[in-house]
């Protein structure tokens, strides 16, 4: 029996620095509390353990008790306040946990869990301090101070040093093979789906943890029932003494050849208040815009007839917008022009029971530049090749708001409401002119063509979700309804001349002269319902259903230009006023089993569809009605807290979209023509897919697997028929025999003597794709094999040097021509070095190498070498200010390339780009933060 002196002592001293901290349990004023402890890893009952129950404004022990035989605690007659429960057991960690009383009723926690100190050792380095890397469930946490970063670096450099995790030049997060979409702080939304916005705006030393993991549906969350919908997220995990004040940077640079850098970024933060704005002004490439936005605003009118994931519902697909292609943001071809701004606020309130997120953004962007794409298409008999320039001039001017709004009634309900809206203006003008050569290299046809184009859209969308946990436990009910409303008009001007010729000799031309007006509406309705059930402690069963209601309409008039000048004659073949009206009934069972080490979940969701498609012009009809299945299961085991194995299943049906049955006629590249199959049948689509993490905390080892295989039953492909004219004709056709292999592996390790961290890593893709040629059958295997590897070493205020390399070699080959095939190697070496000088001197350098073998098609020389330097001083407290000079792409090398092959043709596309620069530059740091004022008492 332990003293009271040394219990209140040990729960004082415990409460401070606990192993096992974890968030506030509520829960109701109990006449007494019933517990049970037992071993985390195999569950093993713990008997006559320590319980004590400590008042948390000053930790003097008000009951002690201690564990029957099986493990059972009850602690009687406790008043209302706040309290912290301390557990002892012989060779385990103490566990601490703060309780609040509220209430009446009498209260059952969860079972607690306690790790074995050996067991707990294990995740602590020599020094003491947490492992550099945990896994903890489905979730892969990066200690953030455990990976060595600069004075003034970015999330962004921070990110470079994790193991499994990639970042690419435009900011685009690749972790374990997958495309990270969503970055959140704190575990909320900052500034939307804007990644690099906070990648490249927040500093490394504010960030305790970096936390990868698939994040669920709301839906999931809430239930604890995977439903299949995931999304690669990362959060970081501000340091507390973060949380609590302001901070920023200012960025003022100017350079040669015109080029301008003005960046500012401010966060007000208090305890879980966020307040943030930035403003950019640039024609650097710093857009604001990360790689994904086109999606969210504008850009993206659902998807034609085809089944939501992460909805359950079905939509349609509009037509293509010929007259304008441009998806309003830069990509890396061309110049950019940016102006843009935005703000973000988020708060909570009442203990969490009130919380708010909010983002404005606007942006004006401007792209100009130029490309020329060079390609060659595989027949049968012989080959053909195609030269293409082309010249644009883009801009845009987009704003956008979004905003969720949540209120937890009590621990069991909740209402959360989501809304979020944009406009964009655009203007697009286009210059194109291209040629085709036979093998003999005589001219087949010319074309040039100019499109000019007005476009505007607007969305509006909003989501309500209201969530219920019943009597029972696990017991839950939901209700979501969703509405999506988007608008879009462009106009302009179309004129194309093409010449055809002869074995070199002209034969005929074909001339379009035509003014283009289209209007798109789409407006989207659906609920969904959710039940679930415990069928066990250990087992549960979800259940869902929901009806949608998707109306569109399509608008697409094209006028040939008259004798008098005006473009008033309405071209008949190439306009239509289409109505369409999609209604969906949808349901499914999912169940879940959770047992120790193992998780298992499998279900299905079914969907009932009848499609009404109206043509305004030729006064017709078409109705289609299908059933579409969509079964998911995965298995995951754990047998250690650092290693996870995960198994899993889907399959989906995809319906033909409108454009594939029936396209709507369109003459902006009279060289491309496509055709309609209405006697399409649906497809279905099999992924498997394998994934293991594995880490090592004191050799600091990891492993990371992924692997997926996907095959597909009636695939949708082409059948191609190129002419004597050059022309290319394409209608969508049923094969089989489409599969493709993903694997992606990654090792890495710190190699102790020299200190140096080491990672290595393996990458394959596989590709087989049926298709029709000239109608004979074409089979093309296509793949990608890449090795990497990289190394880091560094010592604070000396050096950081790193450099990763990779080897990549890809392969085509058609069986319509089997003496054509497309073999290739490329290899990237990416140095990076920062040398800490005296008087706060800093040397920077690093390069982007790019090497590209030669082939029969691909016979020009784009080996590229990108590099770029910067000597910088520093000043004020803690290296605040940087005034430095730069130089980017000394050796004026940066020509955009990339290469593709694909069925029967393979391209190799160059473009404009931002070329060599030098600048002077200021970057100020600057903050103040400290630990969050305490709690208030409300």
């Amino acid at each position: 029996m332990q003293r009271p002196l040394t219990l209140f002592l040990l729960g004082f001293v415990l409460s401070h620095y606990s192993f096992g901290q974890s968030p506030v349990i509520s829960v109701p004023l109990a006449s007494y509390i019933k517990g049970k402890i037992k071993d985390t890893l195999d569950g093993k009952i713990l008997s006559n353990g320590a319980i004590m129950l400590l008042r948390s404004s000053d930790s003097i022990l008000v009951q002690y008790t201690r564990t029957d035989k099986e493990g059972n605690f009850t602690l009687k007659n406790i008043l209302p306040g706040r309290y912290l429960l301390l557990v002892t057991y012989p060779s385990y960690a103490d566990y601490v946990d703060p309780l609040e009383i509220k209430d009446t009723a009498a209260t059952l926690l969860p079972p607690i869990a306690l790790v074995l100190k050996s067991k707990l050792l294990e995740e602590v380095v020599v020094n003491g301090s947490k492992g550099a890397i945990r896994i903890k469930g489905d979730t892969i946490e990066f200690k953030a101070d455990s990976f060595h970063t600069q004075a003034g670096a970015s999330v962004e450099d921070l990110l470079k040093k994790l193991p499994g995790i990639q970042v690419d030049r435009n900011g685009k997060i690749t972790a374990q093979g997958q495309t990270v979409q969503k970055v959140l702080v704190d575990g909320e939304e900052f500034f939307g789906d804007d990644p690099t916005l906070v990648t490249q705006n927040l500093r490394a030393d504010m960030v305790d943890k970096v936390q990868l993991f698939d994040k669920k549906s709301d839906q999931a969350e809430f239930t604890g029932i995977d439903d299949g919908k995931e999304t690669k997220t990362l959060n970081l995990k501000l340091k507390d003494t973060k949380k609590n004040g302001y901070f920023g940077n200012v960025i003022a640079e100017g350079g040669t050849e015109g080029y301008y850098n003005a960046q500012a970024m401010v966060n007000f933060f208090k305890k879980k208040q966020k307040l943030a704005a930035y403003g950019i002004l640039s024609n650097t490439g710093k857009t604001g815009l990360n790689w994904q936005e086109r999606d969210n605003y504008g850009q993206s009118i659902a998807g034609a007839a085809n089944y939501d994931e992460n909805t359950g519902n079905y939509s349609i697909n509009m037509p293509r917008n010929d007259l304008d292609s441009w998806d309003g943001r830069y990509n890396g071809q061309g110049l950019p022009s940016v102006k843009t701004g935005g703000l973000h606020y988020n708060d909570k309130w009442n203990d969490d029971r009130l919380s708010v997120n909010g983002n404005y953004k606007i942006i004006q962007l401007g792209v100009d530049g130029n490309n020329s794409t060079n390609s060659q298409f595989i027949l049968p008999d012989t080959l053909y090749y195609n030269n293409e320039r082309q010249t644009f001039h883009n801009q845009i001017l987009r704003s956008s708001l979004d905003g969720s709004f949540e209120f937890k009634f009590d621990s069991a309900s909740s209402i959360k409401i989501m809304a979020d809206g944009g406009t964009d203006h655009k203007t697009t003008s286009t210059l194109v002119s291209s040629e085709a050569l036979g093998v003999d290299s005589n001219l087949v046809n010319q074309n040039t063509r100019t499109s000019t184009a007005v476009s505007d859209s607007r969305t509006v969308n909003s989501n309500l979700l209201w969530r219920k946990k019943l009597a029972k436990k696990g017991r839950t009910l939901s209700v979501n309804f969703r509405e999506n409303y988007t608008h879009s008009s462009s106009s302009g001007y179309l004129n194309s001349a093409t010449n055809f010729y002869n074995e070199g000799v002209f034969s005929r031309d074909s001339l379009i002269d035509q003014y283009k007006d289209y209007h798109t509406e789409n407006t989207l309705l659906d609920s969904k319902i959710t039940y679930t059930e415990p069928l066990s402690h250990i087992s549960f069963l979800s259940a869902n259903y929901g009806l949608s209601v998707n109306n569109s309409q399509s608008d697409r008039s094209s006028f040939n230009k008259t004798n008098d000048g005006k473009y008033s004659k309405l071209d008949s073949l190439y306009s239509n006023n289409y109505q369409f009206n999609v209604f969906t009934q949808q349901g499914g069972l999912t169940y879940l089993l959770v047992k120790k080490k193992f998780r298992f979940n499998a279900g299905t969701n079914i969907g009932f569809t009848s499609f009404h498609q109206r043509d305004l012009h030729a006064d017709t009809t078409a109705q289609r009605k299908f059933v579409n299945w969509y079964p998911q299961a995965s298995l995951s085991y754990s047998p250690a807290n650092q290693t996870r194995l995960q198994l899993g299943y889907s399959g989906y049906t995809a319906q033909p979209g409108l454009e594939q049955l029936q396209p709507i006629r369109t003459n902006d590249d009279p060289l491309n023509i496509t055709v309609g199959n209405p006697g399409l049948k649906p497809s279905f689509d099999n992924r498997l897919s394998l994934s293991l993490n594995d880490y090592k905390i004191l050799s600091e080892r990891s492993i990371w697997v992924d692997l997926s295989y996907s095959f597909t039953q009636n695939s949708f492909s082409d059948r191609s028929t190129v002419d004597s004219s050059g022309r290319r004709i394409t209608q969508t056709i049923n094969v089989n025999g489409n599969h493709s292999l993903n694997a992606s592996i990654s090792y890495g390790f710190k190699w102790k003597g020299p200190d140096l961290n080491i990672g290595v890593s393996a990458d394959v893709n596989n590709n087989t794709n049926v298709s029709m040629v000239n109608d004979l059958l074409n089979t093309t295997n296509s793949g990608s094999y890449q090795f990497s590897w990289r190394l880091s070493k560094s010592k604070e205020k000396k050096y950081d040097l790193s450099l990763r390399t990779s080897t990549t070699y890809s392969q085509s080959r058609s069986s319509i021509n089997t003496g054509v095939s497309t073999d290739y190697w490329t290899f990237a070496i990416n140095p990076s070095a920062d040398l800490f000088l005296p008087l706060h001197f800093q040397v920077h350098a690093d390069g982007d190498i790019n090497l590209r073998q030669k082939t029969p098609v691909f016979t020009t020389n784009n080996n590229v070498a990108l590099l770029n330097a910067w000597i910088g001083r520093k000043f004020l407290k803690n290296d605040a200010l940087l005034l430095k000079a730069s130089g980017n792409d000394l050796l004026n090398q940066n020509a955009g390339f990339n290469r593709t092959a694909n069925s029967n043709f393979v391209t190799q596309n160059t473009y404009s780009t931002i070329r060599r620069y030098f600048m002077l530059s200021l970057v100020w740091n600057f903050s103040r933060t400290g630990t969050p004022a305490p709690k208030s008492g409300n």
